[in-house]
């Protein structure tokens, strides 16, 4: 997986027509935006553009788009909050069609530094289709309306769709640069680099629900890693299949032998393996999620067998935070328990303080345990919060992501 990949910074975009895949899948509710983070996050790679006098062409999905093109997910809003962000006019085509002739003479009209946004990229259906097939004759399209392409859309990075991979094989057909914008980038050093060329100490925190969604991560973790710490609900099948009472907790007995053979291979390889050693029990999930709760705190060996494991104790807490305090570099993904309730979330903020109070590079791969940053507090903290939790994973695992893969090297 090559990371010295072509950057906004490496080519001059004067005159230009530039295509920005950006990462506007905002949530909103009644139609306004209720967290304009991803927009933030774009704003450096574009005004590079604008600043250069490039005519600055923008793309990106929004939602799941499962019931065809529909106002309620049309970019039409983000066009607006842009606007406000960028200080200057925001030319949005709204044609569901999004490469039509009403794009075509949006930018056809442009003059250098203006910015036009293009609808939804998902509301062609050949946006999404599979890996290789991915609407060949849309990423055409898309291409027809730029001289150069810039991928700043990480949390779109693992799909080889139109927009993101695709378009790239016509732009360098024209000679064209295929870069990576500021967002990308920062997240090809501080992941990449994290899991390639770590300062050591290197400690892995793995949490979450499921082994079965992390089992690659695990594997290619510990070949890199120093420490891999596993909480969460995915530690209570590595538990039992140490042979320890789990009781009603969460486990995936189809993975048993999987985790006696990572358990197996941190032993071969001289890891340091971590599992949780006392256990947050209760008589069941919380209803709702954030309801009180009676907890008590047991030895993860003598889990009660009417009794659920929903987050780790006190013991853990101090044996992981430790581990993270005397690492140099930390990659966190997943939390340490049900952190969305008050009494169970406290896992979770032991190992965020931790990583909050480590002198090392401290990495959050997106997903829960981003949202457990941001939701307790920790995010600025932390020297990197992966934009991308799907992404990140698959970075994780070592895979090679389409929309990185596509850029130009340096």
């Amino acid at each position: 997986m090559s990371l010295n990949k072509k950057s906004v910074d490496d080519f001059n975009a004067k005159g230009k027509r530039v295509l920005v895949r950006c990462d506007f899948n905002v949530p909103l509710k009644n139609g306004e935006i209720t967290d304009e983070t991803r927009i933030v996050a774009a704003l450096p790679t574009i005004n590079k553009l604008l600043n250069d006098g490039a005519k600055v062409i923008l793309c990106s999905h929004l939602g799941k788009v499962k019931e065809g093109p529909n106002e309620k997910e049309s970019l039409a809003p983000v066009a607006v909050r842009l606007a406000e962000k960028l200080g200057k006019p925001v030319n949005f085509v709204a044609d569901y069609s999004v490469t039509g002739e009403a794009a075509t003479a949006a930018v056809t009209a442009m003059k250098d530094g203006d910015v036009v946004l293009l609808q939804n990229t998902r509301f062609r259906g050949e946006e999404e289709t599979k890996p290789n097939k991915a609407g060949e004759k849309f990423a055409e399209e898309l291409a027809e309306l730029a001289d150069d392409y810039v991928c700043d859309a990480f949390g779109s990075a693992h799909r080889a769709h139109a927009s993101v991979a695709v378009v790239t094989k016509y732009i360098k057909a024209k000679g064209g640069n295929c870069a990576v914008g500021y967002l990308m980038q920062k997240e090809i050093n501080f992941l990449g680099n994290a899991v390639e060329n770590p300062v050591r100490p290197f400690v892995a925190i793995l949490g979450g629900a499921k082994v079965a969604d992390k089992l690659n991560v695990i594997n290619n973790l510990l070949e890199k890693c120093d420490t891999l710490i596993i909480g969460g609900g995915m530690a209570f099948t590595f538990l039992k299949a140490q042979g320890y009472e789990i009781g009603n907790s969460l486990v995936d007995d189809e993975k048993l032998d999987y985790c006696k053979e990572m358990m197996d291979k941190a032993k071969a390889l001289g890891k340091n393996l971590l599992l949780p050693i006392d256990t947050g029990v209760a008589a069941g999930f919380p209803n709702p999620i954030d309801a009180p709760i009676d907890v008590t705190y047991v030895d993860s060996d003598k889990i009660p067998a009417d009794m659920e494991g929903l987050d780790i104790g006190p013991k853990t807490r101090e044996l992981f935070a430790n581990a993270a305090k005397a690492a140099k570099t930390v990659v966190w993904n997943g939390p340490m328990g049900v952190f969305e309730n008050p009494v169970l979330a406290k896992g979770t903020i032991a190992v965020a303080q931790a990583l909050a109070e480590a002198e090392a590079t401290t990495i959050i791969g997106g997903g829960d345990s981003a949202a457990a940053c941001n939701q307790l507090g920790f995010a600025d903290k932390m020297s990197h919060i992966s934009t991308g939790g799907g992404a990140s994973l698959e970075f994780l695992e070592g895979k090679g992501l389409p929309g990185v893969d596509a850029a130009d090297n340096q």
